[in-house]
């Protein structure tokens, strides 16, 4: 009685002192959301993934703060790519990507909605002066590193008579104790085969509409650009299906191609017809009806290709999904000719067919060329003619040992996920775009090394932070501890 009577008397002082809702907080972050939201990043898919991912944590760390009765937390980290020119000084980690944009990363440890708000601004240097429009009664705010912003401090007293734990306590402990992949997989296993269970049978769903749809339209696959959930991924499919059933007639020309559900629609650099998810069957339709004119601008461009591959002494122009921007067939056709009339009128003297075996691809947002160490040259469509040839008479032969470590290090990267998947009975081993195969290869071999009985039949997957997707998947970071 007397332990539920303190109960009631703290939370009504923490209601009192300070009080947030849901609403308020998405509205005082949203010059946040603005600096981070993945779709402004479309031309750097690895700041987009990081971001899109990081949001989603945030978005779960909300809601749990939401919850009535919610009293346990663990300390979250995330790391965000901020849309911003100029370094800005902070206390939080912070470092510019290859793209120019600031990666900081900092750790939630509050307890109620308004420290946080006021935690992700101050973390990202942005500004907190709307936040005190909001009908909020708190003192200012104050960043600290140590202490829980909490409005009644108890004595110690009051844990050892009641039995509860030490919020204080609580987190520096987990400031003290680094996460390990055993001590994770031990607190979060229970909560991945739960979801992971409840997700089976929209799984079995899925793989069922993916092969009618591939087998009735003569598709060679059916992909998605990001990660959606499998119940979203199973709606998508129901949609196009019922399109199929309504217009059959205008699906006469996908045989042979591959679907992707992504963020516009039309037909991707790569030659993917792409769905838009937002929209609707109108505009499903039309993409379908225009095919025929698509095909027609993709042997346009493949001719395009190849003639800048004649100007540059063979070296073979590609488009690498995984590391590129998701272009249309209009957008990278444009590319290439812009290039190609630069290069025809610049006459660079290379010798026939004495670059053949490299790769190049195009890149908009680079104004110098560079080598990368999948060995394929990263060209600027700015970059100066006479710069650009010396620079891959320079890096040919550098080049060509990379594409060979790159074959090596996929077939290894391959039989190391058979053996690990095997090894501990995983369902699915997977890894996300953004993890390179020589950091999926260091994962695996340490793998290896351990015991890890918590995998069994489960869907693993290699990223740069621990999570439990919503359908079940373990996500753990390729350099655990």
């Amino acid at each position: 009685f007397v332990r539920l009577c303190l109960d009631k008397i703290l939370l009504q002082c923490i209601l009192q002192s300070r009080t947030l809702s849901g609403a308020d907080a998405i509205n005082a972050l949203r010059p946040f959301y603005f600096a981070v939201h993945p779709d402004f990043f479309g031309q750097h898919p690895k700041e987009r993934e990081v971001n899109e991912n990081s949001l989603k944590r945030l978005n779960g760390y909300l809601e749990n703060l939401q919850k009535p009765g919610f009293r346990s937390f663990k300390p979250t980290q995330l790391t965000f790519y901020v849309r911003e020119r100029e370094p800005n000084s902070s206390n939080v980690q912070e470092s510019f990507s290859a793209s120019g944009f600031r990666a900081v990363s900092f750790t939630l440890h509050t307890r109620d909605l308004l420290s946080t708000v006021l935690d992700i601004l101050n973390s990202c240097s942005l500004s907190t002066e709307h936040v005190q429009s909001l009908n909020v009664s708190s003192q200012p705010h104050k960043e600290t590193k140590s202490t829980v912003n909490r409005p009644i401090k108890w004595d110690k007293t009051y844990y050892s008579f009641t039995g509860f734990k030490d919020p204080e306590e609580e987190l520096e402990q987990a400031q003290r104790v680094e996460t390990t992949l055993l001590s994770w997989l031990d607190d979060n296993e229970a909560s991945a085969v739960k979801k992971l269970k409840k997700s089976l049978p929209l799984r079995k769903e899925l793989e069922r509409l993916k092969f009618e749809l591939s087998h009735e339209l003569q598709l060679s696959d059916i992909r998605w650009q990001r990660s959606w959930g499998i119940a979203h991924r199973c709606s998508q499919l129901h949609s196009l299906g019922r399109l199929v059933q309504q217009r059959p007639e205008i699906l006469e020309n996908v045989k042979g191609r591959t679907v992707v559900f992504t963020d516009r629609s039309g037909m991707s650099a790569a030659g993917h017809i792409m769905l838009g998810t937002m929209d609707v069957h109108h505009h499903w339709t039309k993409i379908f009806e225009r095919l025929p004119n698509y095909y027609k601008l993709q042997k346009r461009l493949l001719l395009l290709e190849d003639r800048i591959s004649q100007l540059l002494g063979g070296i073979q122009v590609i488009y690498i999904e995984e590391l590129q921007p998701l272009l249309t067939l209009e957008e990278y056709f444009e590319t290439l000719n812009s290039f190609y009339n630069k290069l025809r009128d610049s006459r660079l003297p290379f010798h026939p067919r004495s670059l053949r075996g490299l790769q190049m691809i195009l890149e908009s947002d680079r104004y110098a060329p560079s080598l990368h160490e999948l060995g394929h040259f990263m060209i600027p469509t700015v970059c100066d003619p006479a710069a650009l040839q010396w620079f891959i008479f320079a890096k040919a032969q550098e080049a060509r040992e990379n594409l060979k470590r790159k074959e090596e290090m996929m077939i290894t990267e391959k039989e190391l996920i058979n053996t690990s998947t095997e090894r501990f009975s995983l369902d699915r081993l997977y890894k996300e775009p953004s993890v390179s195969s020589a950091q999926m290869i260091d994962c695996c071999k340490r793998l290896l090394e351990e015991s890890l009985p918590y995998l069994q039949g489960m869907h693993l997957c290699i990223s740069h932070f621990y999570s439990v997707l919503q359908d079940g998947d373990l996500c753990i970071p390729w350099n655990w501890k």
